[in-house]
Protein backbone atom coordinates (compact mmCIF):
# COMPACT_ATOMS: atom_id res chain seq x y z
CA UNK A 1 0.00 0.00 0.00
CA UNK A 2 1.19 3.76 -0.88
CA UNK A 3 2.13 5.99 1.94
CA UNK A 4 2.84 9.59 1.46
CA UNK A 5 4.87 12.40 3.81
CA UNK A 6 3.38 15.22 3.46
CA UNK A 7 5.33 16.91 1.05
CA UNK A 8 5.22 14.24 -1.16
CA UNK A 9 0.63 14.31 -1.39
CA UNK A 10 1.34 18.05 -1.84
CA UNK A 11 3.72 17.31 -4.96
CA UNK A 12 1.37 14.81 -6.27
CA UNK A 13 -2.04 16.43 -6.33
CA UNK A 14 -0.61 19.87 -6.20
CA UNK A 15 -1.99 20.96 -3.02
CA UNK A 16 0.28 23.25 -1.09
CA UNK A 17 2.05 22.17 2.55
CA UNK A 18 0.42 24.87 4.10
CA UNK A 19 -3.04 24.04 3.42
CA UNK A 20 -2.68 19.90 4.09
CA UNK A 21 -1.44 20.99 7.41
CA UNK A 22 -4.38 23.72 8.24
CA UNK A 23 -6.60 20.71 6.90
CA UNK A 24 -4.91 18.61 9.59
CA UNK A 25 -5.79 21.56 12.04
CA UNK A 26 -9.28 21.96 11.73
CA UNK A 27 -10.02 17.60 11.40
CA UNK A 28 -10.49 18.22 7.59
CA UNK A 29 -7.68 15.70 6.50
CA UNK A 30 -5.60 13.81 8.88
CA UNK A 31 -2.96 11.61 8.11
CA UNK A 32 -3.89 8.23 9.35
CA UNK A 33 -0.93 6.56 9.37
CA UNK A 34 1.34 7.45 12.53
CA UNK A 35 5.42 5.72 12.69
CA UNK A 36 7.22 4.99 15.85
CA UNK A 37 9.32 8.05 15.28
CA UNK A 38 6.05 9.86 15.67
CA UNK A 39 6.14 10.59 12.07
CA UNK A 40 2.77 10.74 10.43
CA UNK A 41 1.81 9.32 6.60
CA UNK A 42 -1.30 10.05 4.24
CA UNK A 43 -2.81 6.61 3.28
CA UNK A 44 -4.48 5.48 -0.56
CA UNK A 45 -7.29 6.46 1.82
CA UNK A 46 -6.41 9.52 2.68
CA UNK A 47 -5.40 11.08 -0.35
CA UNK A 48 -9.28 9.46 -1.98
CA UNK A 49 -10.69 11.51 1.00
CA UNK A 50 -8.74 14.80 -0.26
CA UNK A 51 -10.02 13.90 -3.48
CA UNK A 52 -12.84 14.46 -2.67
CA UNK A 53 -12.69 17.22 -0.92
CA UNK A 54 -10.88 19.28 -3.66
CA UNK A 55 -14.14 18.29 -5.80
CA UNK A 56 -16.35 19.98 -3.24
CA UNK A 57 -14.24 22.83 -2.88
CA UNK A 58 -14.52 23.17 -6.71
CA UNK A 59 -18.30 23.48 -6.30
CA UNK A 60 -18.22 26.16 -4.14
CA UNK A 61 -18.98 24.34 -0.71
CA UNK A 62 -17.00 25.77 2.37
CA UNK A 63 -14.76 23.21 4.64
CA UNK A 64 -17.04 23.61 7.41
CA UNK A 65 -20.00 22.00 5.20
CA UNK A 66 -17.20 20.03 3.45
CA UNK A 67 -16.40 18.89 6.79
CA UNK A 68 -19.72 18.36 7.93
CA UNK A 69 -20.49 16.49 4.47
CA UNK A 70 -17.38 14.04 4.72
CA UNK A 71 -18.32 13.23 8.28
CA UNK A 72 -22.14 11.95 8.27
CA UNK A 73 -24.48 9.98 7.00
CA UNK A 74 -26.41 12.31 4.54
CA UNK A 75 -27.76 12.14 0.72
CA UNK A 76 -24.84 14.40 -0.99
CA UNK A 77 -27.21 14.91 -4.04
CA UNK A 78 -29.55 16.77 -1.83
CA UNK A 79 -26.71 18.99 -1.22
CA UNK A 80 -25.48 19.17 -4.90
CA UNK A 81 -29.00 20.46 -5.50
CA UNK A 82 -29.06 22.91 -3.41
CA UNK A 83 -24.97 24.13 -3.96
CA UNK A 84 -26.17 23.69 -7.83
CA UNK A 85 -29.47 26.74 -7.14
CA UNK A 86 -26.72 28.30 -4.95
CA UNK A 87 -24.05 28.62 -7.69
CA UNK A 88 -26.82 29.47 -10.23
CA UNK A 89 -27.74 32.41 -7.87
CA UNK A 90 -24.03 33.69 -7.38
CA UNK A 91 -23.61 33.49 -11.46
CA UNK A 92 -26.68 35.93 -12.18
CA UNK A 93 -25.63 38.18 -9.14
CA UNK A 94 -22.11 38.03 -10.73
CA UNK A 95 -22.97 38.72 -14.12
CA UNK A 96 -25.57 41.95 -12.41
CA UNK A 97 -22.37 43.32 -10.99
CA UNK A 98 -20.78 42.72 -14.52
CA UNK A 99 -23.19 45.04 -15.86
CA UNK A 100 -23.72 47.23 -13.02
CA UNK A 101 -19.68 48.41 -13.49
CA UNK A 102 -19.90 47.99 -17.36
CA UNK A 103 -22.62 51.09 -17.03
CA UNK A 104 -20.54 53.01 -14.58
CA UNK A 105 -17.69 52.58 -17.22
CA UNK A 106 -19.71 53.22 -20.11
CA UNK A 107 -20.80 57.32 -18.38
CA UNK A 108 -17.39 57.86 -16.94
CA UNK A 109 -13.84 58.25 -18.12
CA UNK A 110 -10.56 57.70 -16.12
CA UNK A 111 -10.15 61.73 -16.30
CA UNK A 112 -13.51 62.32 -14.20
CA UNK A 113 -13.98 61.03 -10.41
CA UNK A 114 -15.45 58.36 -9.30
CA UNK A 115 -19.43 59.05 -9.84
CA UNK A 116 -20.22 57.38 -6.16
CA UNK A 117 -23.86 58.43 -6.65
CA UNK A 118 -23.98 57.11 -9.73
CA UNK A 119 -22.96 53.70 -8.01
CA UNK A 120 -25.11 53.92 -5.13
CA UNK A 121 -27.91 54.63 -7.25
CA UNK A 122 -27.28 51.47 -9.75
CA UNK A 123 -26.64 48.95 -6.78
CA UNK A 124 -30.08 50.52 -4.97
CA UNK A 125 -31.58 49.00 -8.05
CA UNK A 126 -30.00 45.86 -7.98
CA UNK A 127 -30.94 45.28 -4.19
CA UNK A 128 -34.60 45.56 -5.16
CA UNK A 129 -34.69 43.35 -7.60
CA UNK A 130 -33.34 41.00 -5.73
CA UNK A 131 -35.94 41.79 -2.65
CA UNK A 132 -38.94 41.11 -5.12
CA UNK A 133 -42.26 40.27 -3.32
CA UNK A 134 -42.91 37.80 -6.29
CA UNK A 135 -39.19 36.48 -7.05
CA UNK A 136 -41.14 34.34 -9.75
CA UNK A 137 -40.85 37.91 -11.58
CA UNK A 138 -37.15 37.53 -11.73
CA UNK A 139 -37.43 34.42 -14.16
CA UNK A 140 -39.79 35.89 -16.64
CA UNK A 141 -38.97 39.39 -17.28
CA UNK A 142 -36.27 41.27 -18.80
CA UNK A 143 -33.40 43.20 -17.02
CA UNK A 144 -35.43 46.63 -17.73
CA UNK A 145 -38.54 45.19 -16.81
CA UNK A 146 -37.60 43.46 -13.93
CA UNK A 147 -36.01 46.62 -12.63
CA UNK A 148 -39.20 48.69 -13.73
CA UNK A 149 -41.51 46.23 -11.34
CA UNK A 150 -38.57 46.48 -8.78
CA UNK A 151 -39.22 50.27 -8.31
CA UNK A 152 -43.09 50.09 -8.85
CA UNK A 153 -43.22 47.24 -6.37
CA UNK A 154 -41.03 49.96 -3.86
CA UNK A 155 -43.80 52.37 -4.87
CA UNK A 156 -46.59 50.37 -3.99
CA UNK A 157 -45.76 50.82 0.19
CA UNK A 158 -46.60 54.34 -0.03
CA UNK A 159 -49.34 53.99 -2.73
CA UNK A 160 -51.75 51.99 -1.35
CA UNK A 161 -52.60 51.54 2.60
CA UNK A 162 -52.60 47.99 4.37
CA UNK A 163 -56.28 47.91 4.27
CA UNK A 164 -56.50 48.81 0.61
CA UNK A 165 -54.12 46.09 -0.32
CA UNK A 166 -55.56 43.85 1.25
CA UNK A 167 -59.20 45.40 -0.55
CA UNK A 168 -57.12 44.68 -3.84
CA UNK A 169 -56.55 41.18 -3.01
CA UNK A 170 -59.93 40.45 -1.61
CA UNK A 171 -61.36 41.68 -5.24
CA UNK A 172 -58.92 39.50 -7.01
CA UNK A 173 -59.87 36.85 -4.84
CA UNK A 174 -63.16 37.41 -5.94
CA UNK A 175 -62.52 38.11 -9.77
CA UNK A 176 -60.49 34.26 -10.12
CA UNK A 177 -63.64 32.63 -8.01
CA UNK A 178 -65.91 34.27 -10.81
CA UNK A 179 -63.69 33.46 -14.00
CA UNK A 180 -63.97 29.79 -12.06
CA UNK A 181 -67.31 29.75 -11.87
CA UNK A 182 -68.08 30.80 -15.35
CA UNK A 183 -65.49 28.85 -17.41
CA UNK A 184 -68.37 26.94 -18.96
CA UNK A 185 -69.42 30.35 -20.27
CA UNK A 186 -68.43 31.73 -23.77
CA UNK A 187 -65.84 34.62 -23.30
CA UNK A 188 -66.94 36.47 -25.43
CA UNK A 189 -71.14 36.72 -24.00
CA UNK A 190 -72.23 39.54 -22.15
CA UNK A 191 -70.83 38.00 -18.57
CA UNK A 192 -67.57 37.27 -20.04
CA UNK A 193 -66.98 40.90 -21.36
CA UNK A 194 -68.32 42.04 -17.92
CA UNK A 195 -65.54 39.94 -16.38
CA UNK A 196 -62.92 40.89 -18.60
CA UNK A 197 -63.69 45.14 -18.11
CA UNK A 198 -63.81 44.40 -13.96
CA UNK A 199 -60.32 42.55 -14.39
CA UNK A 200 -58.85 45.03 -16.29
CA UNK A 201 -60.24 48.04 -13.69
CA UNK A 202 -59.11 46.13 -10.91
CA UNK A 203 -55.08 45.71 -12.46
CA UNK A 204 -55.24 49.20 -14.22
CA UNK A 205 -56.04 50.57 -10.79
CA UNK A 206 -53.56 48.49 -9.16
CA UNK A 207 -50.40 48.99 -12.07
CA UNK A 208 -51.72 52.35 -13.31
CA UNK A 209 -51.90 53.48 -16.88
CA UNK A 210 -47.89 54.50 -16.23
CA UNK A 211 -47.41 50.64 -16.14
CA UNK A 212 -49.07 49.50 -18.90
CA UNK A 213 -46.22 47.93 -21.07
CA UNK A 214 -45.04 46.18 -17.65
CA UNK A 215 -48.58 44.61 -16.80
CA UNK A 216 -48.87 42.93 -19.84
CA UNK A 217 -45.21 42.03 -19.78
CA UNK A 218 -46.75 40.25 -16.36
CA UNK A 219 -49.51 38.93 -18.00
CA UNK A 220 -47.91 37.35 -21.38
CA UNK A 221 -44.54 35.90 -19.95
CA UNK A 222 -45.66 34.93 -16.55
CA UNK A 223 -49.85 34.00 -16.65
CA UNK A 224 -49.98 33.07 -19.75
CA UNK A 225 -47.01 30.67 -20.12
CA UNK A 226 -47.50 29.32 -16.32
CA UNK A 227 -44.87 30.57 -14.75
CA UNK A 228 -46.83 32.45 -11.28
CA UNK A 229 -46.71 30.96 -8.11
CA UNK A 230 -49.18 29.04 -6.97
CA UNK A 231 -50.49 31.61 -4.88
CA UNK A 232 -52.30 33.74 -7.35
CA UNK A 233 -54.63 30.80 -8.08
CA UNK A 234 -55.12 30.58 -11.45
CA UNK A 235 -55.63 27.79 -13.53
CA UNK A 236 -54.47 27.23 -17.33
CA UNK A 237 -58.07 27.20 -17.96
CA UNK A 238 -58.71 30.16 -16.04
CA UNK A 239 -56.23 31.79 -17.80
CA UNK A 240 -56.97 31.72 -20.83
CA UNK A 241 -60.65 32.04 -20.49
CA UNK A 242 -59.91 35.39 -19.19
CA UNK A 243 -57.39 36.56 -21.63
CA UNK A 244 -60.29 35.90 -24.22
CA UNK A 245 -62.46 37.92 -21.83
CA UNK A 246 -60.56 40.87 -21.82
CA UNK A 247 -59.63 40.62 -25.46
CA UNK A 248 -63.31 40.26 -26.45
CA UNK A 249 -63.88 43.41 -24.23
CA UNK A 250 -61.57 45.74 -25.79
CA UNK A 251 -63.05 44.54 -29.03
CA UNK A 252 -66.46 45.52 -28.56
CA UNK A 253 -65.29 48.86 -27.27
CA UNK A 254 -63.28 49.69 -30.02
CA UNK A 255 -66.21 48.96 -32.15
CA UNK A 256 -68.38 51.23 -29.34
CA UNK A 257 -66.09 53.73 -30.57
CA UNK A 258 -65.63 54.02 -34.06
CA UNK A 259 -69.05 53.40 -34.58
CA UNK A 260 -69.49 57.07 -33.28
CA UNK A 261 -67.09 58.36 -35.80
CA UNK A 262 -70.23 59.53 -37.93
CA UNK A 263 -72.21 60.97 -34.99
CA UNK A 264 -69.66 62.53 -32.32
CA UNK A 265 -66.94 65.27 -32.90
CA UNK A 266 -63.63 63.78 -33.84
CA UNK A 267 -62.35 65.60 -30.39
CA UNK A 268 -64.68 63.27 -28.79
CA UNK A 269 -63.67 60.17 -30.29
CA UNK A 270 -60.48 60.99 -30.53
CA UNK A 271 -60.26 61.22 -26.43
CA UNK A 272 -62.29 58.03 -26.29
CA UNK A 273 -59.65 56.07 -28.77
CA UNK A 274 -56.90 57.59 -26.84
CA UNK A 275 -58.08 56.06 -23.30
CA UNK A 276 -58.07 53.10 -25.20
CA UNK A 277 -55.19 52.92 -26.78
CA UNK A 278 -53.56 53.90 -22.83
CA UNK A 279 -55.62 51.29 -21.33
CA UNK A 280 -55.03 48.76 -23.54
CA UNK A 281 -51.17 49.25 -24.04
CA UNK A 282 -49.56 51.99 -22.41
CA UNK A 283 -46.72 54.16 -24.26
CA UNK A 284 -46.15 50.88 -26.89
CA UNK A 285 -46.29 52.49 -29.59
CA UNK A 286 -45.66 49.17 -31.72
CA UNK A 287 -48.85 47.60 -30.19
CA UNK A 288 -50.70 50.81 -31.04
CA UNK A 289 -49.20 50.47 -34.81
CA UNK A 290 -50.24 46.78 -35.00
CA UNK A 291 -54.52 47.47 -33.94
CA UNK A 292 -54.31 49.92 -36.62
CA UNK A 293 -53.66 47.13 -39.01
CA UNK A 294 -56.26 44.79 -37.80
CA UNK A 295 -58.43 47.37 -37.66
CA UNK A 296 -58.08 48.20 -40.93
CA UNK A 297 -58.71 44.69 -42.14
CA UNK A 298 -62.03 44.43 -40.06
CA UNK A 299 -64.84 44.43 -42.00
CA UNK A 300 -66.99 45.11 -38.85
CA UNK A 301 -65.39 48.45 -39.00
CA UNK A 302 -67.17 51.36 -41.54
CA UNK A 303 -65.26 52.89 -44.72
CA UNK A 304 -66.06 56.33 -42.93
CA UNK A 305 -64.33 54.62 -39.32
CA UNK A 306 -61.46 53.18 -41.13
CA UNK A 307 -60.47 56.88 -43.17
CA UNK A 308 -60.70 58.77 -39.59
CA UNK A 309 -58.17 56.38 -38.16
CA UNK A 310 -56.05 56.96 -41.17
CA UNK A 311 -56.38 60.57 -40.69
CA UNK A 312 -55.13 60.13 -37.11
CA UNK A 313 -52.72 57.79 -37.47
CA UNK A 314 -50.60 60.15 -40.02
Amino acid sequence: MTQWYVKELSKLTKVSVRTLHHYDKIGLLKPSIRLPNGYRLYSEKDLSKLQQILALKFFGFELSRIKTLMQEEINIFDHFRAQQKFLEQKIQSLQEASKTLDAILCESGSDKSVPWETIIKLIEDYNMTKELEHPWLAQVLSPDELKEYAHFEHNLKTRFTESQKTNHEQEWADLIAQVEANLDKDPGSDIGTQIGKRCMDLVNTFYGKKHAALRNAVWEKGYKEGKMEAEHALSPQAVDWLDRAVSEYYRKRAYSILSQVETQSSDVVLKLWNALLEDMHGDDHALNDALYEIAMKDDKISEAAKNWLKKISK
